[in-house]
């Protein structure tokens, strides 16, 4: 992953930790590696982000426990480019990340999209929690129907319950705080590669990677498990 790089893997890692995990700018990242004597541009560290995101993200869902059968799933808004995207995401009834997904617009395409990606990487859950949408619900019916034609078992509960939903608005907001301070994306795939990245540390806070440690292990140690 880091062959033929001109700066250490250490430095790499560090500005890639850094700028996902922190309220920092590619600026501010450039001014903290000057001061420990490393001369690094902030389009360097950005072209870092973009790099190594999608694929530690793609070692750490290789390390991802399971989640659980109930699922909460909601979207939000994201700017990019002065405008409104959206961002879907889904938890578990433990607050465990199970899915997430941007998407330049709201409909149902996009959430079946998202459902569809979900299903894939975890089986079909027994119930799933939205907010009263239409459009979510509709995408849930038919992405779940196109699924049982394969498979047996019961359609996937639904449950429509804004106050039952509170558990994944709380945790958009721990995503939005990082994003918050970026002022913005100016591109679409800058926005769905950072985010990857941002929803990457969230995981590894929640410590839902399995390790060789029985111990939680820091973003620091988690980022060198990935890498080792």
């Amino acid at each position: 992953m880091f062959k033929g790089r001109h700066f250490d893997k250490s430095v790499i890692l560090l500005c890639v930790r850094w700028y996902l995990a922190y309220n920092l700018s590619l600026r501010n990242l450039k001014e903290m590696m000057a001061e420990r004597g490393i001369d690094v541009d902030h389009s360097t560290v950005h072209r870092w982000i973009i790099y190594f995101s999608p694929r530690l993200l793609e070692c750490f869902n290789r390390k991802k426990r399971q989640v659980t059968r109930k699922w909460n799933l909601d979207e939000t808004y994201v700017r990019v480019k002065g405008e409104w995207m959206y961002l879907y995401r889904a938890i578990d009834n433990n607050g465990d990340t199970v899915e997430f997904y941007f998407s330049k617009t709201r409909d149902l395409r996009a959430a079946k999209h998202f459902i569809h990606k979900a299903l894939a990487h975890h089986g079909r859950p027994q119930r799933i929690t939205i907010d009263g949408s239409q459009t979510n619900r509709i995408a849930i019916m038919q992405s779940d129907a196109e699924v049982r034609l394969q498979q047996d078992g019961k359609p996937i509960a639904i449950r429509s319950s804004k106050y039952m939903n509170n558990t994944i608005e709380q945790d958009h907001r721990r995503i939005k705080r990082r994003i918050r301070s970026m002022l913005g994306f100016k591109s679409e795939t800058s926005a769905d590669i950072t985010l990857a990245g941002i929803e990457l540390i969230h995981m590894m806070r929640k410590q839902q990677g399995i390790f060789a440690s029985t111990k939680a292990l820091s973003l620091k140690a988690q980022f060198a498990a990935l890498t080792a």
